[in-house]
């Protein structure tokens, strides 16, 4: 009865909403590879996302009668606006999506939780002063606990990034990594600056619309090399806005929202992005035929999760007295 008092307290509801986003994310990485088989150019894949999540979002604030408010911040700041939606959102998805031109799903989902650690190292740069005027310092246990998901999330890519070229590899992992350092990047700076004045799907609105240069500008290259996308492309790029643009986004906005006072507690939320290598894995495994896991991707399943168990347990621990004094 006590574990199940300690599932239900506040401090586990972070977790929970960033477990069920890294399943919505899942299916971002399984639909730009099953896309870009069918022959998608990976080039649309990241545009047609946030121009068809827009009209959502945009419908959602306009609902709550907050469309007003965004407006005039957009139009106060519209270069802050339009620089955490090219870093959080134009320069995250963009590389992502290139990556996933040039490598399976759970290799791309593998690699990209870097982000975990991307995420922790940001912290003194991104975080709010303290009293004293300093920035909260690296959480150092945090730190190495994601590292050992990431080491998790590694084993379970070996087997297959041994069946693709180092000019590949590199360029699936270089683009991954400048997707891991600006989504994490993106959503702090958006979030220390407007948390407590905008939600987490109005943010996000704001947060696109402020992408909307770098996507035009980048659509315009697109039609030019590649020409225009298919309607399956379309078809698929919808169901990647719903799921993974609005859906996954908006509960990993809004559990980042929850721990934002704890750097410990931030870093254990962005940790469970490291479900996305298993969901990807399960997904791929039924929606495209031809892949198998070994010995080492089960063992790196096991890691992963009990990286996560282990952040989760730490939180539920913690008492409510340290958050903030880290």
């Amino acid at each position: 009865m006590t574990w199940l008092a300690t599932f239900r307290t506040a401090r586990w509801r972070p977790l929970i909403l960033g477990l069920m986003a890294s399943l919505f994310f899942a299916v971002t990485f399984v639909a730009n590879e099953a896309m870009s088989r069918a022959g998608g150019s990976w080039a649309w894949n990241a545009p047609l996302r946030y121009f068809l999540t827009l009209p959502i979002l945009f419908t959602y604030v306009a609902w709550k009668g907050r469309i007003g408010a965004l407006l005039q911040s957009l139009r106060r700041d519209f270069w802050r606006w339009v620089a955490f939606g090219t870093v959080g959102f134009g320069l995250f998805y963009a590389p992502l999506c290139l990556a996933n031109a040039y490598g399976p799903a759970w290799l791309v989902a593998g690699v990209w939780q870097i982000t975990i650690v991307c995420g922790v190292l940001l912290t003194p740069w991104l975080s709010a002063r303290g009293p004293d005027g300093r920035h909260a310092p690296i959480p150092v246990r945090e730190l190495v606990t994601s590292l050992g998901i990431v080491a998790g999330a590694m084993l379970m890519e070996m087997a297959d990034a041994s069946q693709m070229s180092w000019g590949r590899a590199a360029l699936c992992a270089g683009s991954i990594l400048v997707a891991a350092a600006a989504y994490p990047a993106g959503n702090r700076m958006a979030m220390r600056a407007y948390a407590g004045e905008f939600d987490a799907l109005e943010r996000m609105l704001g947060m696109t619309l402020g992408s909307l240069p770098f996507w035009i500008a980048w659509s315009s290259v697109s039609a030019a090399a590649v020409g225009w996308p298919t309607p399956r492309q379309i078809v698929g790029a919808l169901l990647v806005a719903v799921c993974s643009g609005v859906i996954a986004t908006a509960l990993f906005f809004r559990a980042t929202d929850m721990a934002r006072e704890s750097p410990r507690e931030l870093a254990a939320v962005e940790a469970t992005q490291a479900g996305e290598v298993v969901f990807a894995l399960v997904l791929e495994l039924a929606v495209i035929p031809g892949d198998r896991v070994g010995l080492l991707g089960v063992i790196g399943v096991a890691t992963v999760v009990v990286g996560l168990v282990v952040h989760g347990l730490a939180m539920a621990a913690r008492p409510v007295s340290s958050e903030g004094s880290d």
